[in-house]
């Protein structure tokens, strides 16, 4: 890294990636994207291109790779657990380099130990974003939310890897992306947790909006809210379901979840890592969860 400039790979720019590897590049960092073929062709011929609100449209230029074959400074990674397996195979463990960091943004809280076992236990540090944001098309990222917020953590990183995260944290920053570095690895995923799974499981299942979701099913909105803030404290991440769902009530009424849209799609559910995760910590932890029980054997019985 020279001069703040960091070299950062982004395995998956799609709604999340592609955004953070639009404004980092935008703020002056070398970005190398790892993609499929077709989303390669699509940036290297159109650039990424970002629609937002609190950023304006605009387009950048990145670099593209089917494979990470240098070192880089960090590499995000923002694929869905259903893509994980065959994603990483574009991320060989000896191209990170020494101090090469693996940054998960994935939904859920047990994919840290599956990275750890490829890339090492002292060089992954997971992290959580708060945004809205899609991929419409390859290359092109509709930024919905007004914000872009971003918890990392490195609890288990050596000195050297932990100055490479400041350095990554300072960048996001100066790309106009709100972060914060936090000590807590499990308190940081299950804060994010105990927010997505609630509004995740219902829109899915019922098939609807956010804003119908707070007005028609309210009571289990507030029910699995309280479910999973409980088990969220037996795993030592203390969160108030009644602070998560006043945020639900400040969004938009037409916003989708990122699981909604997939089951409408007809993509595979990232079911088990959200709903799956939440019912095996509550088991281990003997923590009662009628109400996300019903609602993760509903969609698995429905094909999900």
């Amino acid at each position: 890294m020279t001069n703040d400039r960091l070299t950062v790979a982004v395995l998956g720019p799609g709604g999340v990636g592609g955004l953070l590897a639009a404004l980092l590049s935008r703020a002056g960092n070398r970005v190398i994207c790892l993609a499929g073929p077709e989303t390669a062709r699509a940036l290297d011929d159109h650039g990424l291109r970002v629609r937002s609100g609190p950023f304006g449209d605009f387009t950048v230029r990145v670099e593209t790779a089917t494979e990470l074959r240098e070192p880089v400074d960090a590499c995000l990674t923002a694929v869905k657990h259903t893509t994980l397996d065959a994603a990483l195979t574009r991320v060989p463990a000896r191209a990170l380099g020494d101090d090469g960091l693996v940054v998960p943004f994935l939904n859920g809280v047990e994919h840290p130990e599956r990275l750890r076992a490829d890339y090492g236990p002292d060089r992954v540090a997971p992290a959580v974003i708060r945004v809205e944001s899609t991929r419409v098309a390859p290359g092109v990222i509709e930024h919905g939310s007004p914000f872009v917020e971003v918890d990392l953590t490195g609890d288990r990183l050596p000195t050297a890897r932990r100055t490479s995260l400041a350095a990554l944290a300072g960048a996001l920053e100066r790309a106009g992306v709100s972060t914060r570095t936090l000590d807590g690895e499990p308190a940081v995923l299950w804060a994010k947790m105990a927010f997505l799974a609630p509004l995740a499981l219902l829109t899915t299942r019922y098939g609807r909006t956010v804003g119908d979701i707070r007005t028609r099913h309210r009571a289990e909105l507030t029910a699995l809210a309280e479910e999973i803030a409980a088990v969220s404290r037996a795993c030592g991440a203390p969160v108030d379901p009644a602070e998560a769902v006043r945020r639900y009530d400040g969004f938009p009424p037409a916003t989708k979840t990122s699981m909604q849209r997939d089951a409408e799609a007809g993509r595979p559910l990232e079911l088990d890592a959200i709903g799956g995760a939440v019912l095996r910590a509550a088991q281990r932890h003997g923590v009662p969860v009628p109400v996300a029980d019903r609602l993760v054997r509903e969609l698995r019985e429905a094909g999900h």
